[in-house]
C-alpha cells in the first residue's frame, strides 16, 4: 500500500539547506482507497565499484550563474544565483543517451534572429575530450524538430512536414553527413520519448484527447511502427529497467480525471498497468527512475499543493515529500539520478535543475541526507541536461564564447550526519544557520582538459 508522507516545516532558499525529521502522513486508507502503490519491474543488473575521489574536469567556464566574472577570469562569488552574462545557453532540446557516452541537440549558426539556420549537432562525450560533430544537410531544419542519439554515433531526427512525422538518421560521412529515410507517420503531432536503455531504439507518443499511441520510429525491421494504442492522454516517459521494456507514462484516463503513472511492458504487447497512485484524486506523475536501485522521483499534488517527492520501487514504504526540496519563488526539476547503487535508494545522489528569477542553477541532494545543496552551474549549461557516473561524478555538458564544447565535472558533495545530542550536522559550522538564510551557491568549476581522466578510448570519428 502507498500513501503520501508530508514533512513539516517552513521552506526557505539558501547554499545547502537544513536537514529535517521526516513526518510521514499517510491519507487515511478507508476515505483514500490508496491500494496500489510503486510495483517494482525488471531485473537489477551486477552492482559496481562506487565512492572513488571525484575530479573536476572540461575546459574552463568563465562568468558562472551565482558569480560574477569576466570572460577568462576566475569567477567570483557573489549573493545568489544569476543568468549568465554575454553566452546564452546551449540552443534546443539537449538528449544524452542512457550510457552518457552521446548526446545530440538542434542548434543554430550565429545570424540575426528569425533567420537562423538551424541543424543538429551530435556531441561525443565518453573519450578523453568531449567534441561536437555538426550535421547539416542542404537545407535548415525547422526550430521545433527533435533529436535523439543512438549508442553507435548516429542520431535521429524527426521532422514534421505538413501533417505528417518524417524520421531519418543522421551520420557523419567525412566532411559531409549521411542520412537514412527511415518513413513518415501520418500524425499531426508527436513527442519523442527518452533514448531506450539498450542504444538501439527510439520511441515516439502520438498523444489524442481519447487515446495515445506509442511508436517505435528507430531500432524496428521495417521503419516507424505503432505498438499500441493506450486509453487515455499519455505524457512523460521514463525507463523502469536496463532491458528498454518496462516504460512508465503519466496518464489520464478518457473522459478526464487525476494524472496517474502507469506502466507499458513493452514485452508483453505493450500491457497497462497501474504503477503509482498515492491518493485517488491526486495528480502523481514519475520524472525518473532508476532501475539499479529503484529510486523513484515522482511530483503530485497528494499533499496539497504540487511537491517533489521520492519513493521505491516495489516498497511498501509510503512516498515522502522533503521539505528541502520546496524552494520559495523557485522550481526544483530533477534530471539525473546517479547508478549503480544497487539496493540503496536511499544513498542515490540526484541532480536537480533550480529555475528562479535570477535564472538557472543546480542543485544535489540525497534521501538519506535530506540536504540540498545548490551550487552555480557552467555558463552555457544546457539547463536539465547531465548524467552521473557510478563513483558519484555529475558530468554538465556546456558551450559558451570561450568553449565550443566542454563538460564540466562536479563532485557530489557528502552529507554530515546530524549529531545524536543535538540532532543538526556535526560539520564546521555546527548546523546553526538558519534553514532560510541566502548563501552564495558554490561554483562548479572546470580544471584544464589536460588533466581529464581518460576512461575510454577517443572515438575515431
Amino acid at each position: 500500500m502507498t500513501a503520501c508522507a508530508i514533512e513539516g516545516g517552513s521552506a526557505g532558499v539558501a547554499a545547502t539547506a537544513e536537514p529535517e525529521a521526516e513526518s510521514r502522513t499517510e491519507p487515511d486508507p478507508k476515505g483514500s482507497g490508496a491500494q496500489s502503490g510503486l510495483k517494482k519491474y525488471g531485473a537489477e543488473p551486477e552492482p559496481e565499484r562506487s565512492g572513488e575521489p571525484v575530479r573536476s574536469a572540461g575546459a574552463d567556464a568563465p562568468g558562472l550563474p551565482g558569480s560574477a566574472a569576466g570572460k577568462g577570469g576566475s569567477a567570483a562569488a557573489a549573493s545568489g544565483p544569476a543568468s549568465p552574462v554575454g553566452d546564452a545557453p546551449l540552443s534546443g532540446c539537449f538528449t544524452l543517451t542512457a550510457d552518457g557516452a552521446y548526446a545530440a541537440r538542434l542548434t543554430a549558426a550565429p545570424g540575426p534572429p528569425g533567420v537562423r539556420a538551424w541543424y543538429p549537432e551530435r556531441w561525443t562525450l565518453d573519450g578523453p575530450e568531449p567534441y561536437a560533430v555538426p550535421l547539416p544537410l542542404d537545407q535548415p531544419e525547422e526550430p521545433d524538430a527533435e533529436v535523439a542519439p543512438l549508442a553507435d554515433g548516429r542520431v535521429l531526427i524527426r521532422r514534421r512536414v505538413a501533417e505528417r512525422q518524417m524520421f531519418s538518421l543522421l551520420y557523419p560521412t567525412g566532411p559531409a553527413t549521411g542520412e537514412l529515410l527511415l518513413g513518415a507517420v501520418d500524425r499531426a503531432e508527436m513527442t519523442l520519448l527518452p533514448p531506450s536503455p539498450d542504444g538501439r531504439c527510439v520511441y515516439a507518443l502520438s498523444a489524442g484527447e481519447h487515446h495515445s499511441s506509442l511508436w517505435l520510429v528507430a531500432g524496428g525491421a521495417f521503419g516507424p511502427e505503432e505498438l499500441a494504442r493506450i486509453p487515455g492522454r499519455c505524457s512523460g516517459g521514463a525507463w523502469l529497467d536496463r532491458a528498454g521494456r518496462m516504460l512508465a507514462l503519466d496518464r489520464r484516463a478518457p473522459g478526464g480525471g487525476p494524472v496517474k503513472a502507469v506502466a507499458v511492458d513493452l514485452g508483453r504487447g505493450a500491457e497497462v498497468t497501474p504503477l503509482l497512485q498515492i491518493a485517488p484524486d491526486s495528480d502523481d506523475r514519475l520524472l525518473l527512475a532508476d532501475a539499479d536501485s529503484g529510486l523513484l522521483l515522482i511530483r503530485s499534488d497528494a499533499p496539497g499543493q504540487d511537491r517533489l517527492g521520492w519513493g521505491v520501487l516495489g516498497s511498501c514504504l509510503p512516498v515522502r515529500f522533503p521539505e528541502c526540496l520546496r524552494l520559495a519563488d523557485a522550481a526544483v526539476t530533477p534530471f539525473a539520478v546517479q547508478p549503480g547503487q544497487m539496493l540503496m535508494p536511499e544513498s542515490c545522489a540526484v541532480a536537480l535543475r533550480i529555475d528562479g528569477a535570477a535564472g538557472s542553477w543546480l542543485g544535489v541532494w540525497r534521501p538519506t541526507g535530506r540536504r540540498l545543496h545548490q551550487f552555480a552551474a557552467p555558463l552555457g549549461w544546457a539547463p536539465g541536461a547531465g548524467y552521473w557516473s557510478r563513483d558519484g561524478v555529475l558530468r554538465l555538458p556546456y558551450t559558451n564564447g570561450a568553449t565550443s564544447c566542454g563538460v564540466a565535472m562536479l563532485n557530489a558533495p557528502r552529507d554530515v550526519e546530524p549529531s545524536s545530542e543535538t540532532g543538526r550536522p556535526g560539520d564546521a559550522e555546527g548546523g546553526t544557520q538558519p534553514s532560510a538564510a541566502v548563501s552564495a551557491p558554490a561554483v562548479c568549476k572546470p580544471v584544464p582538459l589536460g588533466q581529464a581522466p581518460l576512461h575510454r578510448a577517443a572515438r575515431s570519428d
